[in-house]
């Protein structure tokens, strides 16, 4: 079988469109040629890396975690408690929501709330934390949401301390 053509040219140059319609032809040729045995053992390499592409999509399309409301109440002198609902299209096991932090301006993890459990049949929901400490001199503070695939992204919410 010859080789490939150089198909690396410009295809809006007569050579380049020349070139392009050799490498057609060798693939064509190339099909052609293959025995039976051959040519069914492609198209089962071809079938499975089909199949792994279509599992993985629902874990590629679930996305990021979006934070969409946050409640916040004092429960002690500079102790919050702090109510957080959460948005993800979770998957299951292999990608969920897997928790979410208050964190200080400066980048400080003040408080975080792990979730144990994909939310598959449970969008959004709202879970809580209590006794989170924030400093005197910190006003605002982030909350933002994990994922077990993305980890950091998606919506977050700035809140004002009362």
């Amino acid at each position: 079988m010859p080789l490939a053509p150089d198909i690396n040219m410009p295809h809006n140059s007569r050579a380049g469109l020349s070139r392009y319609k050799a490498y057609i032809h060798y693939y064509q040729t190339g099909l052609r040629t293959m025995s039976n045995e051959t040519r069914e053992s492609s198209m089962k390499a071809l079938l499975i890396s089909v199949l792994f592409f279509l599992i993985s999509i629902p874990n590629a399309f679930a996305g990021e975690v979006d934070v969409v409301q946050v409640e916040l109440t004092k429960d002690g002198e500079n102790s919050f408690r702090f109510d957080v609902t959460l948005s993800h299209q979770d998957t299951g096991w292999k990608h969920y929501a897997d928790k979410w932090e208050v964190v200080a301006p400066d980048g400080t993890i003040l408080g975080t709330r792990t979730l144990l459990h994909p939310h598959v049949d449970e969008q959004p929901f709202t879970r809580s934390l209590s006794g989170v400490e924030i400093p005197e001199n910190i006003t605002e503070v982030t909350v933002r949401g994990h994922d077990s695939v993305h980890e950091y992204g998606g919506a977050v919410i700035k809140k004002k301390l009362p």
